[in-house]
């Protein structure tokens, strides 16, 4: 009986070459972002990511959009982070609140990777992935179950995506302020805002918080941290 050829791991190998060479783009390109560096040249990514110059063309067009790629990649994993924390959560003020508050803790407890989210500060808000479309989604069940009564969900998520935003860049602008309190502070007016009770609200925000395991998202950043400086 003759035996079927098997099938060549060649495909599966290849595959995950090309997998391993976009997570180093991506890894060191959140690292230069981390640090400002937007200006730097292709080839010094390449450099840091330890990979070809032709290698980057076969996965990205251009800097900008491994640059768009890394900010993407950092908000997705920080999104599904605090989806898994709030999926048992029933109450949607409640998940809404969570959500916001571990992610105002988030830029002190993971600063490169917090800087590499607000270096997007004008393209968050418009994203398709990330955290703008998980704040609407919160927000819309919140109107949608009567707990929110601001009904314009558009001016909802201006609000607090631009407040998520401005919020990291004080929490890093004033290294001594209590991350926290802050965050906690303007959680509680955001949820005024959407129409929960002074009471209710502070009440929510003064509850005690899931543990936010970022682990998972730090290697992102300091994976190349070394390789890119020595790259400069």
């Amino acid at each position: 009986m003759t035996q079927a050829p098997t099938s060549s791991p060649e495909p599966t190998r290849s595959h995950r070459r090309k997998a391993q060479t976009r997570a180093a783009l991506i890894r060191a390109a959140q690292s230069f972002l981390a640090q400002g560096r937007t200006n730097t040249p292709v080839l010094e990514i390449t450099q840091a990511a330890d990979v070809g110059i032709g290698s980057f063309y076969n996965h990205f067009e251009s800097k900008d959009q491994l640059f768009e790629a890394a900010v993407e990649h950092v908000m997705d994993l920080l999104g599904a982070v605090l989806d898994e924390l709030t999926t048992d959560v029933d109450d949607p003020a409640v998940a809404f609140a969570t959500s916001f508050r571990l992610t105002g803790r988030f830029h002190r407890r993971e600063p490169q990777l917090s800087k590499v989210i607000l270096h997007a500060t004008l393209d968050i808000l418009g994203a398709q992935t990330g955290l703008a479309p998980r704040v609407r989604r919160d927000i819309q069940a919140g109107v949608d179950s009567g707990r929110f009564t601001m009904t314009d969900v558009d001016v909802a998520v201006v609000c607090a995506v631009g407040a998520a935003t401005f919020l990291g860049q004080l929490i890093h602008a004033e290294p001594d302020r209590d991350d926290a309190e802050t965050t906690d502070r303007a959680t509680e007016a955001l949820l005024r805002m959407l129409g929960v009770s002074a009471n209710e609200a502070r009440a929510i925000c003064s509850s005690p918080l899931p543990e936010l395991q970022t682990a998972g998202l730090r290697g992102a950043v300091d994976e190349v941290a070394a390789n890119g400086d020595a790259a400069r």
